[in-house]
C-alpha cells in the first residue's frame, strides 16, 4: 500500500452550498470549511467528500461528452420514489433517466449523481 484515501474532491462553483447539498443527503457533517474548500465526512479523520472551488467552473454534461461527468456518486436509498422526492426538495434535478434500480438527478451545480436501490 502506498497511501490511504484522503478524499474524494469535486470541482464546484460554490463549495459552501454544494456541500450543504450532500450534508443533508448523506448525513454527513463538515470536517473542514474554508471559503474555496469545504470536506464533509464521518469525522474528521476518515476519508472526507471534498468540494473545491474553480473558477470558471464548467457544469459537466449528462449524457454527453463535450463536458464529461468523469465521476458520479452512488447513493443507496431504501426506497427510490421516497428518496426522489426528498432529493427533489433540495433541489436536485431528475434527468428523468435510470430502471428498477436507480434513477439518475444532478446536484444544484449539475454534477450527476445516481439513487440506487435493490
Amino acid at each position: 500500500m502506498v497511501g490511504s484515501w484522503q478524499a474524494l474532491v469535486i470541482d464546484c462553483e460554490n463549495p459552501d452550498s454544494l456541500a450543504a447539498f450532500y450534508e443533508e443527503l448523506l448525513g454527513m457533517v463538515r470536517v473542514e470549511n474554508e471559503d474555496d474548500w469545504v470536506g464533509i465526512g464521518d469525522a474528521p479523520d476518515r476519508p472526507a467528500i471534498a468540494f473545491q472551488r474553480v473558477d470558471p467552473y464548467v457544469a459537466p454534461e449528462w449524457p454527453g461528452h463535450v463536458h464529461p461527468q468523469q465521476a458520479h456518486i452512488d447513493v443507496r436509498v431504501k426506497d427510490l420514489d421516497i428518496a426522489e422526492s426528498q432529493v427533489l426538495s433540495m433541489g436536485a434535478t431528475s434527468m428523468a433517466s435510470g430502471s428498477k434500480s436507480f434513477r439518475v438527478f444532478l446536484d444544484p451545480q449539475k454534477h450527476p449523481f445516481c439513487l440506487v436501490s435493490w
